[in-house]
């Protein structure tokens, strides 16, 4: 890629969030466009939180504490880059805001999401609109081989069950998503991370997506 290609793209989108379920490649495609166009990564803070493991091993006891983390850390990183000039550099983030709440109304009881509401409500968090959103889909057999390559204390744990409502969950926030430009990537069978040429054709859309909701489905295109 050209220099001129990555100053173009630069003129387009500032601020870029990925997402997607786990294990669909968000952190690493952020990192590597983040290098592409010399941005900030913001990172949704997984390592940190100290109750993501017995969430994944044990399900419903530490849902709340888990939730509770992601909020609070989400909050802090969103001041932090409101506090600081958010058009100054092109920004990366491996993660949307205000999808937190999917991942409240999917793994929390009634009383507890209405705890989570509250608190998130006392934060009174202006999350800033990104300029693009890269949706990243992919099926629960290809998420499940990618968890299985990557070396995490909690990914054995993910079971099917729970990755096939998180997909159709992201299926179902994403089809009701107009806060801005949308990206919807079939990545069940690209690797844009360690491919050049799946990047390369990513990279593309991403500079042609300035307005609405585009679809790339490199696998469909090749068949074509």
């Amino acid at each position: 890629m050209t220099v001129r290609y990555l100053q173009s793209a630069i003129g387009i989108s500032r601020y870029i969030a990925i997402e997607g379920p786990i294990g669909v490649g968000k952190t690493a495609l952020a990192r590597r466009l983040a290098d592409s166009l010399s941005g900030d990564l913001v990172l949704e803070e997984f390592e940190e939180n100290p109750f993501l493991e017995r969430f994944y091993r044990d399900g419903r006891s530490a849902a709340l504490p888990a939730q509770m983390f992601f909020l609070f850390a989400r909050a802090r990183q969103i001041e932090q880059m409101r506090q600081s000039d958010l058009f100054s550099s092109v920004r990366i983030s491996d993660y949307l805001f205000t999808r937190d709440r999917l991942f409240a109304e999917l793994n929390l009881d009634a009383e507890e999401l209405k705890l989570y509401d509250q608190i998130a409500d006392n934060l009174a968090v202006d999350a800033p609109v990104p300029d693009l959103v890269i949706y990243l889909q992919a099926s629960v057999d290809s998420i499940l081989q990618r968890l299985a390559r990557r070396n995490s204390p909690y990914d054995r744990y993910v079971e099917r069950r729970y990755l096939e409502r998180l997909t159709d969950a992201y299926s179902r926030f994403f089809h009701h998503y107009n806060d801005g430009p949308l990206l919807i990537v079939n990545a069940s069978q690209i690797n844009p991370v360690n491919n050049d040429e799946d990047y390369a054709q990513l990279f593309e859309q991403i500079e042609r997506t300035t307005s609405g909701r585009r679809f790339f489905n490199p696998v469909t295109a090749a068949l074509a």
